[in-house]
C-alpha cells in the first residue's frame, strides 16, 4: 500500500500532530473536495495504510480546513465586481427551519454564505452587509429571485446598483445549493446551525479553488487549470 510522503518543510500549525502534514492535508482535501462522510474518508486513508479515526479527521477538517479556506478567501476577496446572485434555501435542523443565504457571481463562484433563522429584509440586509464588507466593492448588477426582501435590503445598502428579479434569472444561485444538499444527505442532516455555518464557510472557498468552467475551455486547458488548482492547494497545505 502507498503511504503519502511527509513534507519536510512542515508549518508550525502542524506542530504536535502525530501524522505528517501531507496526510492531514490529503484528508482535509478528500472531505471537502468530494461529498464524502468522515467514515468514508477514514476508509480511503486506511486503504493507503493510514490508520486514523473519523473523530480525528473531523478535528483536522475544522482546524486546518478553516485556515486553508481563510487563505483562499483572502486571495480572492475584492475580485468579484460583476454580477452578484444572492439566494436562500431552507435547511431543517433539529426540526426547525433555518435559511442558508448564499451569494455567487456569474460563474457560480461562491462569494459568501450566512446561516440565519429568518427569511426577511433584515436577513437579506445582513448578507449584503457581509458581502460589501468582505469584497470591499459593489457589484455592477445584482440578480435575485422575486423575494421582495432583496429589493428592500438593496435600497438600504446599494441603492445605485442595478437590480434584476425576473423569473428564471437566478438559476446560478439556486444551483449553487446542490453540494450542500448532497452533503446533508451524506451526513444525515446537520446537527446545529453553527455546525452548518462552519462547514459551508470552509467548503465553499475550497470548492471555488477547484471550480473550473470546463464547458468554456478545451481539454488541454482544463487539465492545465486543474493541475494549477492542485498545485495551489499543495502550496496552501
Amino acid at each position: 500500500m502507498t503511504i503519502i510522503k511527509a513534507n519536510t518543510n512542515s508549518s508550525c500549525i502542524y506542530r504536535r500532530h502525530r501524522f505528517p502534514p501531507d496526510v492531514i492535508a490529503h484528508a482535509v482535501w478528500l472531505y471537502f473536495r468530494f461529498p464524502l462522510g468522515l467514515r468514508m474518508v477514514e476508509d480511503l486513508l486506511a486503504e493507503r495504510g493510514i490508520i486514523v479515526s473519523h473523530q480525528t479527521i473531523r478535528m483536522w477538517a475544522e482546524k486546518f480546513g478553516r485556515q486553508f479556506a481563510g487563505t483562499i478567501r483572502r486571495r480572492s476577496d475584492g475580485q468579484f465586481d460583476g454580477k452578484w446572485h444572492p439566494d436562500e434555501v431552507v435547511i431543517v435542523i433539529q426540526g426547525k427551519k433555518h435559511w442558508l443565504w448564499r451569494a455567487v457571481d456569474q460563474d457560480i463562484f461562491v462569494l459568501d454564505v450566512l446561516v440565519q433563522i429568518r427569511r426577511n429584509t433584515k436577513a437579506a440586509w445582513r448578507l449584503m452587509r457581509k458581502l460589501l464588507k468582505r469584497q470591499g466593492i459593489v457589484p455592477r448588477v445584482m440578480i435575485t429571485d422575486r423575494l421582495r426582501s432583496y429589493r428592500a435590503a438593496k435600497r438600504r445598502t446599494m441603492p445605485s446598483v442595478e437590480h434584476q428579479s425576473r423569473k428564471g434569472v437566478n438559476n446560478r444561485a439556486e444551483n449553487s445549493h446542490q453540494p450542500t444538499r448532497q452533503r446533508a444527505k451524506v451526513m444525515k442532516r446537520f446537527k446545529s446551525a453553527g455546525r452548518l455555518q462552519r462547514f459551508v464557510s470552509i467548503h465553499d472557498p475550497i470548492a471555488n479553488l477547484f471550480h473550473l468552467l470546463r464547458h468554456e475551455m478545451t481539454s488541454a486547458d482544463f487539465r492545465e487549470m486543474r493541475s494549477l488548482a492542485e498545485q495551489t492547494w499543495c502550496e496552501l497545505a
